[in-house]
């Protein structure tokens, strides 16, 4: 990997989720430098609410064992909710196209429910990623704008992955199992799980490696107001 990092306008543009990665680790110098970049993240307040824990090696298989076997004994225990039912119109359709581009690109038929099942834990292995980051939170109100400072740290976090030629993944799925994943890691339960990330360096040569998901337009998106 070039010592290069990546100009703002590019890392944005060339971010993706990578759903395959190789088993190389990235040094401690390296996701140390990533690190440093993310806790720059503004916050409301200041008050820098995130509590990273960094899981790789055997403490990332635990977790891996854990979540697949939670998840076949249909056992959960998020601390915020998530259902596609809760997305409606466009946006419940942006989600549907998402998930037919992927599976498309792994070749696997709606009505495959073996393959899918096998895509579908693929998620609690970290789709193959060294490292794994979990983003935990204090519980402040109705934790709307904690939650929102966890999102622009877990951008930085992202972007900083991209600039610096690796690549990461966020993923919801990995707060499902939030009991588990407090004792594995030996987090308080003061502490709300809200997501996880998975990193490392993507594999390029993995059928999902080229995906690139599409972006509405600014202006579909965005109102000017002069």
């Amino acid at each position: 990997m070039s010592n290069k990092v990546l100009a703002f306008d590019e890392a944005v543009r060339q971010r993706f989720s990578s759903r395959a990665f190789l088993p190389t680790p990235l040094t401690d110098e390296q996701i140390r430098a990533v690190l440093q970049d993310a806790q720059y993240s503004p916050s409301n307040c200041n008050t820098q609410p995130w509590h990273v824990h960094i899981a790789s090696g055997e403490t990332k298989d635990a977790l891996q064992k854990m979540m697949i076997e939670n998840d076949s004994a249909g056992k959960a225990t998020p601390d915020f909710s998530f259902s596609y039912n809760d997305f409606h119109g466009d946006y419940y359709e942006r989600s549907q196209r998402q998930a037919k581009i992927y599976y498309d690109a792994l070749g696997i038929a709606r009505e495959d429910k073996e393959k899918r099942r096998e895509a579908f834990l693929r998620n609690y292995k970290f789709f193959g990623a060294p490292h794994v980051a979990f983003l935990f939170m204090p519980s402040f109100g109705d934790n709307i704008r904690v939650a929102s400072d966890i999102g622009m740290y877990g951008q930085s976090f992202l972007l900083s992955l991209a600039a610096r030629g690796f690549a990461g993944i966020p993923q919801t799925l990995l707060g499902f199992h939030a009991d588990e994943t407090r004792r594995l890691l030996g987090v308080s339960d003061d502490y709300r799980l809200l997501f996880g990330i998975s990193f490392g360096y993507a594999d390029p040569s993995a059928p999902s490696g080229k995906v690139r998901m599409w972006r509405q337009s600014v202006e579909e998106s965005v109102t000017l107001h002069n």
